[in-house]
């Protein structure tokens, strides 16, 4: 048996479901966040996809064909999040457990622990930007799409924003230990830029949502 990392879109659901609620350190809301963004996504290619190739819709299948793929390339890169977010504090940890006898070793210490905490930060704050992108994409399947699956878009647009605020609470719970100001301030616009636009949008699709069923 390999004693590697478990490669959690390999493995079946309930793999990850046991992991997450164990005492293991990963997977974590983080990752959970991106799986959730990534379920978001696979909804809005299921409403492309109950829309794609009838003729009643065929006024708007060339922008039905490119959601699709917009959908399929944000839950890849949500399902590679999700698997990275696991690993995404191991530098911390490892850098916790440098020697630190000396003034020397007490400094380089403590620049990779700052190092591994931006990575840390790095990878939600990833998940937020793309999990926002299923929002934006969770409006047009609203609009365009087969309405009778107007349900799973708005749905999409409430996981989407649920992935956006699960992973921007690990991007915060890191930015408390980083010392690098600039990067902090930086970092923390960002988040309320993009949790901002997030739950606006689901606002949007579920107003769309509501008015066609």
């Amino acid at each position: 048996m390999s004693d590697g990392p478990t490669i959690y879109v390999s493995e079946p659901l309930q793999v990850y479901l046991d992991d997450t609620a164990s005492k293991k350190p990963a997977p974590g809301g983080g990752s959970v966040s991106a799986c959730v963004g990534a379920l978001g996504a696979a909804l809005v290619d299921m409403v492309c996809n109950l829309t794609r190739g009838r003729e009643k819709f065929a006024a708007v299948e060339d922008e039905i064909v490119t959601l699709a793929g917009a959908a399929q390339a944000a839950r890849g890169r949500l399902q590679q999040l999700l698997q990275e977010d696991t690993t995404a504090y191991n530098g911390v940890i490892d850098a916790y457990g440098m020697p630190k006898d000396t003034a020397e070793e007490q400094a380089a210490r403590r620049d990779a622990v700052q190092d591994g905490l931006k990575v840390a930060a790095d990878v939600p704050l990833e998940i937020c930007r793309v999990a926002v992108e299923v929002c934006r994409l969770s409006k047009v399947a609203a609009g365009i799409g087969n309405p009778q699956a107007v349900t799973d878009a708005g749905i999409g647009a409430v996981l989407g924003e649920a992935a956006v605020v699960g992973a921007a609470l690990n991007v915060k719970i890191n930015l408390g230990s980083i010392t690098d100001a600039a990067y902090v301030a930086q970092t923390a616009a960002i988040i309320e830029e993009i949790l901002a636009e997030a739950a606006a949008l689901r606002a949007e699709v579920l107003a769309i949502t509501l008015a066609k069923i």
